[in-house]
């Protein structure tokens, strides 16, 4: 089988346009066409319905795409591990971080990691803890940081901090002088939050539910920076981990601790359990290690 083939139709389906999967692949849309013919004609059967300028999936064209998917992800696996016969003198590592993480923990890790190993090219992608834990099991990305827990089964994790959070509110608020604030205390507040796909979001989401209040959400940001804007501007609350909130101006804003054994930011870098860690990926975790401490 043409791998070339195999992954313009991958390629085709996830983009869902001819058009789209031109671009990303740098080639022309007949390119395209004429790959997928292929691949039909040598597996002798249609994969595609065309309607109109649209298409969809045959039941043939579902599986190809399923199994393809792996064999893609085998081929990638195969090319790391040839690159590392050369070891750390070239290559390419990329690493997933949620927005909030970088600024606050993993710039000192960029900096030490660019300058032992300078041939190595370091790419950052920002995406939050969830989605990056997805591209992680699909092998997209090879290491990342996610919200624990996470699924033991599929990951092995590098614990880097455990965070209690932060009510965050307009300096003077009615929590101003208090030790502590409970979730119950804020259930009325109007929230600013982080995008509903973020894994800490959605645990804020679950302890109000489990208080029985809804969420009153009036703003949601991925950059903590914006959201402490929209809270000095009186739009309204939020809770941020403890990290982020030492950063912030006294003057401008209330900072209480919440009083929430279950509610918490524990960061990990995390990797398949069963898949190949590059040495690139090893030499991250370990100056990790380094920079930052944790635990596994």
């Amino acid at each position: 089988m043409d791998i070339r083939a195999l992954r313009y139709f991958v390629e085709l389906v996830k983009c869902q346009s001819f058009t789209r999967a031109a671009d990303a692949l740098f080639v022309t849309q007949p390119t395209i066409s004429k790959m997928v013919k292929q691949l039909e004609e040598e597996l002798d059967m249609p994969l595609i319905l065309r309607e109109g300028r649209s298409f969809r999936l045959t039941d043939a064209g579902r599986v190809t795409y399923e199994r393809g998917m792996d064999v893609l992800s085998a081929m990638n696996q195969l090319k790391h591990e040839l690159a590392d016969l050369a070891s750390l003198s070239h290559g390419e590592l990329v690493v997933g971080l949620p927005p909030m993480v970088g600024v606050a923990f993993f710039a000192p890790v960029v900096s030490r990691y660019r300058g032992r190993y300078p041939q190595i090219e370091l790419k950052m992608v920002e995406d939050g803890a969830l989605a990056i834990e997805n591209r992680i099991k699909s092998s997209e990305l090879e290491i990342g940081v996610a919200v624990l827990p996470v699924d033991s089964q599929v990951f092995e994790h590098y614990s880097v901090v455990r965070d209690p959070l932060c009510l965050v509110a307009p300096a003077g608020s009615r929590w101003h002088g208090k030790s502590l604030v409970q979730l119950a205390d804020i259930a009325d507040q109007p929230m600013v939050l982080y995008p509903d796909d973020f894994t800490l979001s959605r645990r804020i989401g679950d302890a109000f539910r489990e208080l029985g209040k809804p969420l009153n959400i009036v703003g949601r940001s991925a950059h903590w920076d914006f959201i402490v804007e929209l809270v000095a501007a009186n739009l309204g609350v939020t809770l941020l981990p403890r990290s982020i909130v030492e950063r912030l101006d006294r003057e401008q804003f209330d900072v209480i601790p919440l009083f929430d054994n279950k509610l918490y930011w524990h960061l990990a870098l995390i990797w398949q359990r069963s898949g190949y860690l590059s040495h690139a990926a090893r030499a991250w975790l370990a100056l990790t290690r380094e920079t930052l401490g944790g635990q596994d």
